[in-house]
């Protein structure tokens, strides 16, 4: 008697095929912008240097990719860099923040100062950011800005510093923060008297402290365009003295409508705006 043999299984070529994963849309691709809320292709913005193509909405950018932007290529030496915060108030949690946000970010602080040249002009440097516990000024973005205003001072430099800060006076570390923004403005104010140009930069944000004490203090004072700049937010002054607030209020030009800053600067235009400046003011 033969012997049976079993039908051989139907082999279906697609099988192996349909159990492969999608191929989805890589992440980080696309970004939602602030301003308009599109989705805008994440390439296209970094090329306009984080700018929204559809509405010209001035995205974050870092302190290191704000310094990439404004200065000449390989010119920029960073000054102050191994000045770390202590915790003085012995504040709870307040190191463990610090070093979270240094990993977060691979900056030592709030702030980046140094020199560098703008169109082969040597200037001295500094850029809050925003990214770094709001870009808050406690005691040692103080003394970084504090430092640089007086080396310039001593070299004789025109000074640009870029505002983003949105924190204000760090809490983590009481009066010891606060007493930096008059430490600052008397920096500044020393420089003045020497015959130094200071020119300001604000950015989305900029507020608080930094806005009371130094970014105000500029000879020039540029803004990005739709920069929300003030002391307290837009929802602190309501929730407090009850008051809505005029439409627009705090941006970059509303205030240039009032006459607290100079100019509105596009982000392609700045680095050439700022070595213009240079020129026309002798410096």
């Amino acid at each position: 008697m033969d012997r049976m043999v079993d039908n051989p299984p139907e082999i279906n070529p697609w099988k192996n095929l349909l159990k492969r994963p999608k191929k989805g849309v890589p992440e980080g691709l696309w970004k939602r912008c602030p301003g308009c809320e599109q989705t805008i292709f994440r390439k296209e913005a970094e090329k306009r240097l984080g700018v929204c193509p559809e509405c010209d909405y001035h995205w974050y950018v870092p302190a290191r990719q704000r310094i990439a932007q404004v200065l000449d290529e390989g010119t920029f030496e960073e000054w102050f860099a191994d000045l770390t915060s202590a915790d003085p108030l012995h504040f709870e949690g307040y190191p463990e923040k610090i070093q979270k946000e240094q990993k977060k970010t691979g900056l030592s602080e709030a702030a980046v100062v140094g020199g560098g040249m703008i169109r082969a002009r040597r200037v001295a440097f500094a850029v809050t950011d925003s990214g770094f516990i709001m870009g808050s000024m406690g005691a040692v973005v103080g003394e970084k800005i504090t430092r640089t205003v007086e080396r310039a001072t001593d070299l004789g430099l025109p000074l640009i510093i870029i505002s983003g800060s949105g924190g204000g006076a760090r809490m983590h570390e009481g009066i010891l923060s606060l007493m930096q923004m008059a430490k600052v403005s008397a920096a500044l104010a020393r420089f003045d008297q020497a015959g130094g140009l200071f020119i300001s930069v604000l950015t989305n944000p900029t507020m608080g402290g930094v806005a009371a004490s130094f970014a105000s203090l500029g000879d020039l004072v540029f803004a990005e365009p739709k920069a929300l700049i003030g002391f307290a937010g837009p929802r602190t002054i309501k929730a407090t003295i009850h008051i809505e607030l005029p439409k627009g209020f705090q941006t970059s030009e509303f205030l240039l409508e009032h006459g607290y800053i100079d100019r509105i600067v596009r982000r392609k235009d700045l680095k050439s705006e700022l070595a213009k400046a240079i020129d026309y003011c002798g410096k």
